[in-house]
């Protein structure tokens, strides 16, 4: 194998890999982001949830979504139409 096609095949597996972990990051925060949505729900329902506590909840939240965001972007290419 010449070396330009082994560095193309590491750089693809390298691309790969990358993407994988991606993925998997990806499939974490989305988790995490259900659940701080369960708990803020849960807040809102009890009789006088704590405000401050909701609002960091919230904000967590909110972070949280746009480091999803930012991935699903790095996921999926930009199609020029």
């Amino acid at each position: 194998m010449t070396s330009f096609l082994r560095d193309a095949d590491m750089n693809a597996s390298n691309e790969l890999n990358f993407k994988e972990l991606l993925r998997i990051k990806l499939d974490v925060l989305q988790r995490e982001h259900r659940d701080l949505d369960a708990a803020v729900h849960a807040l809102e329902l009890s009789g006088r949830p704590d405000q401050l506590r909701l609002r960091r909840l919230k904000k967590q939240k909110l972070a949280l979504k746009d480091q999803i965001v930012k991935i699903e972007d790095d996921l999926i290419p930009d199609i020029i139409a």
